[in-house]
C-alpha cells in the first residue's frame, strides 16, 4: 500500500514510485490510500490496482486495510496520522526523510541546510528495502478519454500559452494587476486556468487583455490537465498544475513567491532539466516565510511578488 493523503502536486509527485514498482516488481499489487477529493489522481493511473479513500479519518477504512495484510506499506506522507496507521496495521513499512527541522531552519531563520535533491528522489528512500530504484523517467499523469478537451470548442488556436493563475495561498500568486501587465506583454493567446475562486481575477484579466481566454471555473482537474498537455508552454505559480505540466514535459515558466525551489518541489524533469525556468525575487531576506504559504504577506509589503521581473518572465514565454 502506498499512502499519500494530499495534495494535488504531492500526489502527482508520487507517480514515479508507482511506475517503478510496477515495472521492476511486476508481481506486486499496488493499493493507494488518499483523501476522497484526490481519488481521481490515482484512480486513472494504470499502475494502481485498488484505491482506498478517506474524508478525514483513517478509522473509516482501517478494518478493510487490516484484511488486506499488506506485505509492505510505502508511507509518502510521513506524519502523525500515517505513523498511527502503520502502528495499527503492524506491517513492514518504509518512509522518506521529510526534513521538517531543516525546513523549519530555512523558513524561520533562513538557514539553508536543505540537500540539493528533489522530493521525488527522497520519496525513493521509502522503497529501497524493496530493491526499487528511480528510473528517471519523470512524472506521470493520466487523463481519461471523457476529459480530453477539444480546443475548438473553446475557440483556442493550436499555438497558445496556458497560464495557471491560481494557487491555494495568496502569497504564492502574482497580484491580478501584475498578471494583467504580464499578459499584455505577450502577443500570444493566453489561456487562463484555475478554479472558481480565480474567476474574479480572470474576468479582470480578460477585460484588460484581448489575448486572454478565460477557462477558470469551467474545467475539472483532468480537463485542465488536457489543456496543459496541448499547450505550447505553461506559466505557473508553485502549484499542482506546475507538476502536471512537468508530467507532460512542457516548457514551464515558474513564478515563485513566498516559497522557494530549495524546499525540493520545483518541476521534476530529470530527462530535460533545462525545460523550465524559475523566476523569484532572490534578494529578499524574508523568503521563504513558509513552506506552504499565507493568505497575506506577513511583512505587509509582498515584495516577493510585486518585485517580480515581468519583462524577464515574458521574455521566457516568447523566447
Amino acid at each position: 500500500m502506498v499512502v499519500r493523503f494530499s495534495s494535488i502536486g504531492d500526489i502527482v509527485l508520487t507517480s514515479p514510485i508507482l511506475r517503478a514498482i510496477k515495472d521492476q516488481k511486476q508481481e506486486i499489487e499496488i493499493h493507494y490510500l488518499t483523501k476522497d477529493i484526490y481519488s481521481d489522481l490515482v484512480e486513472n493511473n494504470p499502475n494502481v490496482d485498488k484505491v482506498y479513500t478517506i474524508e478525514s479519518s483513517v478509522a473509516t477504512v482501517l478494518k478493510e486495510l487490516k484484511k488486506e495484510e499488506y506485505d509492505y506499506i510505502v508511507d509518502l506522507h510521513h506524519n502523525v496520522r500515517t505513523s498511527r496507521l502503520k502502528l495499527s496495521l503492524a506491517r513492514p513499512n518504509g518512509t522518506f526523510p521529510k526534513l521538517n527541522f531543516r525546513k523549519f531552519l530555512l523558513t524561520q531563520f533562513k538557514i539553508n541546510k536543505m540537500p540539493k535533491i528533489h522530493i521525488v528522489d527522497r520519496y525513493f528512500e521509502a522503497v529501497k528495502p524493496l530493491g526499487i530504484i528511480n528510473d528517471n523517467k519523470g512524472l506521470d499523469f493520466f487523463i481519461p478519454q471523457l476529459d480530453e478537451v477539444d480546443l475548438d470548442s473553446f475557440q483556442i488556436p493550436p499555438y497558445f500559452i496556458a497560464f495557471a493563475i491560481g494557487a491555494q495561498f495568496a502569497t504564492k500568486r502574482l497580484p491580478t494587476e501584475s498578471i494583467i501587465e504580464l499578459v499584455s506583454k505577450m502577443n500570444l493567446p493566453i489561456v487562463l486556468l484555475g478554479g472558481t475562486l480565480d474567476e474574479k481575477a480572470a474576468a479582470m484579466i480578460t477585460k484588460a487583455c484581448s489575448n486572454a481566454i478565460d477557462l477558470t471555473g469551467q474545467l475539472n482537474l483532468n480537463q485542465s490537465a488536457s489543456v496543459i498537455k496541448q499547450a505550447s508552454k505553461v506559466v505557473s505559480h508553485d502549484t499542482g498544475l506546475m507538476h502536471i505540466a512537468a508530467a507532460f514535459d512542457k516548457p514551464i515558466i515558474s513564478i515563485w513567491g513566498n516559497t522557494v525551489p530549495d524546499l525540493g518541489m520545483y518541476p521534476y524533469m530529470p530527462k530535460n532539466e533545462t525545460n523550465f525556468s524559475i523566476h523569484e525575487v532572490s534578494h529578499l531576506k524574508c523568503r521563504p516565510c513558509s513552506k506552504i504559504g499565507h493568505q497575506a504577506c506577513p511583512k505587509k509589503h509582498f515584495a516577493c511578488m510585486t518585485e517580480q521581473d515581468l519583462d524577464a518572465i515574458a521574455e521566457d514565454v516568447l523566447g
